[in-house]
């Protein structure tokens, strides 16, 4: 039966998170069984991009890897802190923001993946891919540690323990992942790379629009497993999805056999999910005030990742204030049937959104990706009226 731990931090210093993440492993059965002496142990943090400030929920704080560093060492093994930031961020400049830089001057080793030297590595098994475009340093870990932030993601529900991996590729293979298919791709990862362990920051976490413009939310919690989609499971129901099953990611994952999604075949240890439980706002319910009037066709076998990918894409646009473009567009998510396309609608004015409506793009201005990255939708609804760019990003916008 896989074992998944939630533990109450005392207090928000250093000491106190140091505390709940040795409980929380400990309650697990330690590390012993899954780190041996001398081993190489990547920890990979989530540093997407720099949110508002350090503690408002974008990224894994610096306290929870130390922490497990700490650990590591006491076992004989070799932490190394490591990450890439999503495509066109700079990593380094989360590293600082994210206080990476303190651990540093303490001697940690913390390591910025996208100047280090490249490696693939094979998938026997990968739906979308058959080679991962890594690192040297990733392919030569012997234990990989998962430590992502508990947030909502514009596209994929939420973004924990499976979805973090996403940082261990190189950009150009994050970017196709978009078109090929950031689901099964993920899981993809998961399965070749085998990670060992998850600890999951609960400590702030984030609700709507993540993974970087979201609001924070002060939950005070850690999570951890050596089961990822057992972890991620309990975590959803931690976030108030009655479900495990609702977030895709865990859902594909569990149907290929990497861990368990059944809340009632997981032990639980330390607090009972009931007891810090907090329904987590879901992008998909962020309103969206101050747009004029547009049409947005939702059928009903579209998946959440177009439909909040539509609303994050929008929110881009009223930030750089190009959101008089949706008047008069007609938006289409989901396998729409040709018959129900509207008759009355210029080729011009029709954005097809997503792999799902590709049967449909001779009618208007398809836009590929399963699902789409933002600035793709926002350069399907503006067309060739402008250059159109992103401040945090170029080809893909923040969604590690």
């Amino acid at each position: 039966m896989s074992t998944v731990s939630i533990v109450k931090t005392k207090g928000n210093e250093e000491k106190d998170i140091d505390v709940a993440v040795r409980e929380s492993i400990q309650l697990i059965g330690g590390l012993e069984d899954i780190i041996k002496p001398g081993n190489l142990v990547l920890i990979k943090p989530n540093l997407v991009a720099p949110g508002t400030e350090r503690l408002s929920g974008a990224i894994t704080r610096y306290e929870i890897c130390k922490s497990i560093a700490d650990m590591v060492k006491e076992v004989g093994a070799q932490p190394v802190i490591a990450e890439s930031s999503a495509a066109g961020v700079d990593t380094e400049k989360v590293i600082v923001f994210g206080e990476y830089d303190k651990l540093r001057e303490q001697g940690y080793e913390v390591v910025n993946l996208k100047k280090t030297e490249r490696k693939k590595i094979s998938i026997d098994t990968g739906k979308i891919v058959q080679t991962l475009d890594s690192w040297e340093l990733v392919a030569k870990a012997d234990v990989i540690v998962s430590v992502p932030i508990m947030k909502t993601h514009d596209q994929t529900d939420v973004t924990l323990s499976i979805k973090n991996l996403k940082g261990l590729i190189q950009d150009n293979q994050k970017k196709k992942f978009h078109t090929l298919g950031v689901f099964e791709g993920v899981v993809d990862i998961i399965e070749c790379l085998k990670p060992r362990l998850t600890v999951i920051d609960g400590t702030v976490g984030q609700e709507g629009l993540g993974p970087v413009f979201g609001h924070p939310v002060e939950l005070g919690v850690i999570v951890a497993s050596k089961d990822l989609v057992a972890a991620d499971a309990v975590t959803s129901a931690v976030m108030g999805y009655d479900d495990p099953s609702e977030v895709k990611i865990t859902r594909i994952a569990n149907g290929r056999g990497l861990g368990e999604m059944d809340l009632n075949k997981i032990e639980i240890k330390g607090e009972k999910i009931e007891n810090v439980r907090h329904r987590f706002k879901r992008a998909s319910e962020v309103e969206i005030e101050g747009v004029p009037p547009f049409t947005l066709i939702d059928h009903e076998g579209a998946c959440t990742g177009c439909r909040t990918t539509i609303i994050s894409a929008i929110m881009d646009m009223k930030a750089d204030n190009i959101e008089h473009f949706l008047e008069g567009k007609t938006i289409v998510i989901g396998p729409l049937p040709e018959a129900e396309l509207p008759k009355d609608v210029k080729k011009e004015d029709l954005v097809l959104m997503g792999a799902c409506t590709r049967h449909l793009k001779d009618y208007g201005t398809y836009v590929k990706g399963c699902p789409p990255n933002n600035i793709w939708v926002v350069k399907g609804i503006v067309g060739d009226k402008m250059d159109v760019t992103r401040s945090y990003a170029t080809e893909e916008d923040a969604t590690e």
